[in-house]
């Protein structure tokens, strides 16, 4: 058996790995599509509001959960695809569960949002 790079020929492909993901991701799913949009345009806000570093990193943080929670969801979907077209109720559960992720981190985000903005108030 061949083995596997290491070192720094580790990392770069790892991280070209990351990369292909992402624009698979981008490519292929509505949602994070959507998504990218939405922090795409809340970042530069996050980063100019006059709030302190830690309430932007609960921010900017906030947001960025919301793209990993999506990708994770993006995964599980993908493979159960690939599993097969018909129903079982295993595949569904997971893909509701998955899902159900992805609204806890818009939840999060949308609290999160909602505090630093009732703090700048108070």
């Amino acid at each position: 058996m061949k083995p596997g790079k290491t070192g720094l020929a580790r990392i770069v492909a790892a991280f070209g790995y990351s990369l292909r993901g992402l624009k698979a991701a981008y490519r292929h799913e509505a949602a994070f599509r959507q998504e990218c949009w939405l922090v795409a345009v809340l970042l530069p806000i996050a980063l100019i509001w006059n709030v302190g570093l830690l309430a932007k990193a609960l921010l900017i943080g906030s947001l960025l959960l919301i793209l990993i929670i999506e990708l994770l969801n993006s995964a599980i979907e993908a493979v159960v695809d690939r599993i097969g077209p018909e129903y079982h109720e295993l595949s569904g559960r997971a893909k509701d569960i998955g899902s159900a992720t992805v609204l806890l981190a818009l939840l999060v985000a949308a609290i999160t949002w909602g505090l630093v903005w009732l703090d700048t108030l108070g």
